[in-house]
C-alpha cells in the first residue's frame, strides 16, 4: 500500500539528524551551484535572526524528499543546495567549537561557556556522524574524532552533473581546517581561491565568518541554527508525486529545468525495465558530449527531439491539412502530450547522442558556422533533417544543400522588416519539416521548394537594395564566406574574430581620414562608414593592434611590434594586401566603400536567389 505524503515542520538540527537513512542526490540533479553570495545571505539571515532573540522559528523553505529503499534513502528532489550548505556550515561550526574548547580559560564564567560548547560539539557530531553521545569526548581528540568522522556517510551524491562528488565527504571526514584545505580538490590551471570547488569555498566562507565570534556568540549562533531555524520537510513515497509537488510549490531552491524533470521520468521508466544503470551511462555520455559545445545544450537537444517527433508523427498538421505552428513546451510535450516517447529511454538517449555527435561534425562546416550566426530557430529544422543519418555516415554534399537552403532563407529574415513568426518563415519551415524528416524525399526536391518560395515571395531588386542599406554586422560573415568561394580561398571563422571597419568609425584620426576619403561632413560619414563594403573579418589580436590607424598602415608590412592585414588569414584582408601592397600611400575612399558595398550586395543577392556570382 502506497504511503501518504508526510509534511512536517522540522528544526534544522532534527531535519539533518538521520538514524538509519542517508540523504541522496539523484542522478538527474544539477551540480552543487551555491556560491559565496548565497552563503552570505544564509549567514546574514541567521545572524540577524539570532540578534532578535525571537522565540519564533526562522523559516528556510521547503524540502521535498522521495523516500526510497524502505526509507533508508531520502532522495532530495528539492533541497540539495540548502542541505549541502547546511552540512558545510555545521562542519565549520564544529571545527570552530573544537578550537574554542581548547582555548577557553577555566574560570567560573568560561566553564559555563565551555559546557555549552561541549554540548553543541556532541550535538553536531551526532548530526553529522550519527555518533552516540557517550562516544564523543568532552575535549577534541584528533585520532578519536577522525575515527568518528569516518564511520558513516550522511549524503551520497549520485548526480551525473557533479564533477566533485567526493568533495563534501572529504570535508566532513577531516578534523581540522588545515587538513581539509590540504585534502580537497584543486582545479588545474586556476589560481588562488579559484582553484577550489564551490564546496570548499563555501566551507571556508563560513569558517572565516565564525572565526571572529566569541565563545558566547558561537554558542548562540549554533543554538539558533540547529534549534530555531526551520524547514518544511515533505516526504513522498512516489518519485513522480514528489516532482509534481516540487513543480507546484517551487520553493526557495533553484527551479529544476526541463531536462531535470524529463531525465527523472526517463530514469523511472529505465528502472522498471531493469536498465537504470544503462540509462545512467547513456545520459552521462550525452551530457559529456554536450559539455564543451556552445551551439547546443541538453534542453535544446530535447527541443530538437520534440520537433523531430512532431514532424514524423505529423502533429503539425491540422485536420484540414493546414500548418499549425503552435508548439507545446518541452516539459509538457514529454510528460503530458506525448509521454509514450519516454517509455523507451534507451532508444531516446541513443538518438540524442547520435544527434549531438552529428552537431559536433556539422559545426566544422564553414557554411554551418555562418548559418548559426543568423538565427537559432534554424537548428530545430536542421536537427529534424540530421535524424536521417548516423553520425559516422554523413553525406557532406547532401547536407550542404540543406544548410545552404536554410541560410538563404534566414539571410532574408535578417534583411526584411518581418519577424520569424510570419507565414513566409515559420509556417513555411514547419510545412517543409515534414519533408526534412522523410528520407524518401531528396535534398534536390527540398531545394526546389526553397527556390520557389524565395522567388515567389521576394523580388531581387528589393533584396539587393536592402543589402546596400544594411548597416549591421551579421552579413559581414556571409560576404566573407562567399568572397572566399569566388576566389577559391580557404575560409573558417576563428575562435577570436572581430568585425573590422576598414575606415575607422571612431578615433582621433577621423577628421583627417574623412577628408582623405572624400567625405564632406559628419552626417555623410555616419551614413557610409557602417556600410557592408567598409567591413571585413579580422583576427581580434590584429584588430586590437591596428586600432583606428590609417588605411596605408593597415595594409602595409608589420611596423615594429605591431601587426596588420598582412598577418590575417581572412580572405578580404588578404585580397586588400595583394591589391594595395605596391601603391604608395593608398587611401580608402568613399568610392571604394560604395563599390565594395555594391559588389557585396550583388554577391549576396545572387546567393539568395541561387544565381551565378561574378568574381571581383
Amino acid at each position: 500500500m502506497v504511503k501518504n505524503i508526510d509534511p512536517k515542520l522540522r528544526k534544522i538540527g532534527n531535519y539533518l539528524k538521520l538514524e538509519d537513512a542517508i540523504f541522496k542526490i539523484p542522478e538527474y540533479q544539477r551540480a552543487y551551484s551555491w556560491d559565496i553570495s548565497n552563503c552570505d545571505k544564509l549567514w546574514q539571515d541567521i545572524v540577524e535572526f539570532a540578534e532578535t532573540e525571537s522565540k519564533e522559528g526562522y523559516f528556510f523553505g521547503t524540502i521535498i524528499i522521495s523516500c526510497q529503499e524502505n526509507d533508508t534513502e531520502f532522495v532530495l528532489i528539492d533541497g540539495q543546495q540548502r542541505t549541502t550548505t547546511f552540512l558545510l556550515l555545521l562542519k565549520a561550526l564544529l571545527i570552530r567549537i573544537n578550537e574554542a574548547i581548547t582555548k577557553t580559560d577555566k574560570d567560573e564564567d568560561s566553564e559555563k561557556l565551555c559546557r555549552g560548547l561541549k554540548e553543541h560539539r556532541r550535538n553536531i557530531m551526532e548530526i553529522l556522524y550519527k555518533a552516540e553521545t557517550e562516544d564523543v569526548e568532552d575535549y577534541p581528540s584528533p585520532p578519536k574524532d577522525r575515527e568518528i568522522c569516518k564511520q558513516t556517510l550522511l549524503l551520497e551524491n549520485c548526480s551525473m552533473n557533479e564533477l566533485f562528488k567526493k568533495e563534501l565527504k572529504t570535508i566532513l571526514e577531516a578534523v581540522s581546517y588545515d587538513e581539509i584545505e590540504a585534502s580537497v580538490e584543486k582545479i588545474p590551471y586556476k589560481q588562488k581561491d579559484n582553484k577550489y570547488t564551490k564546496f570548499f569555498k563555501n566551507f571556508k566562507f563560513f569558517y572565516e565568518k565564525i572565526k571572529d565570534l566569541e565563545a558566547s556568540q558561537l554558542n548562540k549562533i549554533t543554538k539558533v541554527f540547529t534549534n530555531k531555524c526551520e524547514v518544511i520537510e515533505i516526504k513522498s513515497w512516489d518519485t513522480d508525486q514528489a516532482i509534481a509537488m516540487f513543480n507546484s510549490l517551487n520553493s526557495d531552491g533553484m527551479p529544476l529545468c526541463d531536462s531535470d524533470i524529463i531525465s527523472a521520468k526517463l530514469y523511472a521508466f529505465a528502472l522498471k525495465e531493469g536498465k537504470g544503470e544503462l540509462f545512467n551511462q547513456l545520459w552521462k555520455s550525452l551530457l559529456e558530449q554536450l559539455k564543451d559545445m556552445n551551439i547546443v545544450s541538453i534542453d535544446s537537444i530535447l527541443m530538437q527531439q520534440m520537433y523531430y517527433t512532431r514532424a514524423v508523427e505529423k502533429d503539425i498538421l491540422t485536420d484540414s491539412n493546414s500548418i499549425n505552428v503552435t508548439t507545446p513546451g518541452v516539459r509538457r510535450y514529454f510528460t503530458e502530450v506525448n509521454h509514450n516517447i519516454l517509455k523507451d529511454p534507451i532508444d531516446l538517449c541513443n538518438k540524442m547522442i547520435n544527434l549531438t555527435k552529428i552537431w559536433q561534425k556539422i559545426i566544422q562546416y564553414p557554411i554551418a558556422q555562418i548559418l548559426l550566426k543568423f538565427n537559432d530557430n534554424s537548428k530545430l529544422f536542421l536537427a529534424s533533417y540530421f535524424y536521417r543519418y548516423r553520425d559516422d555516415n554523413i553525406p557532406e554534399d547532401k547536407v550542404e544543400i540543406i544548410l545552404k537552403c536554410m541560410l538563404r532563407l534566414f539571410v532574408i529574415l535578417e534583411l526584411v522588416d518581418t519577424g520569424y513568426s510570419s507565414s513566409n518563415f515559420k509556417t513555411f519551415l514547419f510545412g517543409e519539416e515534414i519533408k526534412l524528416v522523410d528520407a524518401t524525399i531528396t535534398e534536390e526536391e527540398i531545394k526546389n521548394d526553397f527556390d520557389n518560395h524565395i522567388r515567389n515571395k521576394w523580388k531581387r531588386a528589393d533584396i539587393e537594395k536592402e543589402i546596400k542599406d544594411y548597416d549591421k554586422n551579421i552579413l559581414v560573415y556571409l560576404n566573407e564566406y562567399l568572397f572566399a568561394k569566388e576566389q577559391k580561398m580557404e575560409f573558417k571563422i576563428g575562435p577570436k574574430c572581430d568585425i573590422e571597419h576598414i575606415m575607422p568609425n571612431s578615433g582621433r584620426n577621423i577628421p583627417e581620414i574623412r577628408k582623405n576619403a572624400g567625405i564632406g561632413d559628419e552626417a555623410e560619414f555616419i551614413s557610409i562608414v557602417n556600410k557592408l563594403g567598409n567591413k571585413i573579418l579580422l583576427e581580434e589580436k590584429i584588430n586590437r593592434s591596428i586600432s583606428d590607424t590609417y588605411f596605408s598602415s593597415k595594409i602595409s608590412t608589420k611596423l615594429e611590434d605591431k601587426t596588420g592585414y598582412i598577418d590575417s588569414s581572412y580572405p578580404i584582408a588578404k585580397k586588400l594586401v595583394s591589391t594595395y601592397k605596391d601603391v604608395y600611400k593608398p587611401y580608402w575612399t568613399k568610392t571604394d566603400i560604395e563599390n565594395k558595398t555594391d559588389s557585396a550586395a550583388t554577391r549576396i543577392t545572387n546567393f539568395i536567389f541561387d544565381e551565378e556570382s561574378n568574381n571581383e
